[in-house]
C-alpha cells in the first residue's frame, strides 16, 4: 500500500487544520504559563515524596527555644499574648493558629491534680515557624522557633504553609494547567500521529502500573 503524501493528506482534512494549530498554540501557552510553578512544585514534590521513605536530607528545620518573661500585668487572654508575641518578636503577619485548652483534673502517681490552662499561638510562613506555649499563672512563655534552609522553604511552600487565599488560587491555575495539558496532549497525539493503539498501550500501562503500586503500598 502507497504512502499518500503529506502535502496531500493536508489536502484532505483542510478543515482540521485550523483547529490543530489553536490546539496547540493554547497547549503551549498554558504549558508557559505553568513552567516556573511547574519547577518549583516538581522540585518540593520530589522532597516531599521521599519525606518518609528513601529520605532526601536536604530540607531542614533549625530549631531553637527561648522563654520570655511576660509584663506586669500579663496579658489577659490568648489573643492579648498573640498581639504581645507580635511586637516582641518583630511579627509582621496575623497568628495561623490560637487555640485554649482548659484547665483540667489529670492523675499523676496515683493523685489527682488540677492542671492550669494552657494557651498556644502559632505564626508560620515559608521561612519561619513561631511556636509559643503559655500555661496560666506562669510568668513566662516558652517559644519555639523553627528556621527553613532553601529546601525546606520551597517544600513549605508547595504546602501553602502561612500563604494566603492567593497563593491558593494560584496553586489551583497551575493544577488546572495540568489537567487542560493532560487532555490537550492526547487529543494532539490522536490527531498528530494517529496511533490510538499506540497512545492506549501507553496510558493502560500507566493506569496498571499506578495501580499496582498503590495496591501493593505498605
Amino acid at each position: 500500500m502507497m504512502n499518500v503524501p503529506a502535502s496531500k493528506a493536508l489536502i484532505r482534512h483542510p478543515k482540521r487544520l485550523p483547529w490543530l494549530k489553536w490546539l496547540r498554540r493554547t497547549h503551549a501557552w498554558i504549558g508557559l504559563w505553568g513552567a516556573a510553578l511547574g519547577l518549583l512544585f516538581g522540585i518540593s514534590g520530589i522532597l516531599l515524596n521521599h519525606r518518609m521513605l528513601m529520605k532526601i536530607p536536604a530540607a531542614k528545620m533549625e530549631q531553637s527555644q527561648i522563654e520570655l518573661a511576660l509584663p506586669l500585668p500579663a496579658p489577659g487572654d490568648a489573643r492579648a499574648l498573640a498581639l504581645w508575641l507580635q511586637a516582641q518578636l518583630n511579627i509582621d503577619r496575623e497568628p495561623s493558629k490560637i487555640s485554649i485548652e482548659p484547665e483540667k483534673s489529670v492523675t499523676w502517681s496515683n493523685q489527682q491534680f488540677l492542671q492550669p490552662a494552657l494557651w498556644r499561638v502559632d505564626f508560620h510562613s515559608p521561612q519561619r515557624s513561631v511556636s509559643a506555649e503559655y500555661w496560666l499563672g506562669n510568668a513566662y512563655v516558652s517559644v519555639k522557633l523553627q528556621d527553613a534552609n532553601g529546601f525546606a522553604f520551597i517544600a513549605r511552600l508547595h504546602k501553602g504553609v502561612g500563604m494566603g487565599a492567593g497563593w491558593v488560587l494560584l496553586a489551583d491555575t497551575l493544577a488546572g494547567g495540568l489537567i487542560f495539558l493532560s487532555l490537550t496532549g492526547l487529543l494532539l497525539w490522536t490527531k498528530l500521529h494517529g496511533s490510538r493503539l499506540i497512545m492506549a498501550s501507553l496510558g493502560l500501562t500507566s493506569l496498571g502500573l499506578t495501580v499496582f503500586l498503590a495496591l501493593n503500598a505498605r
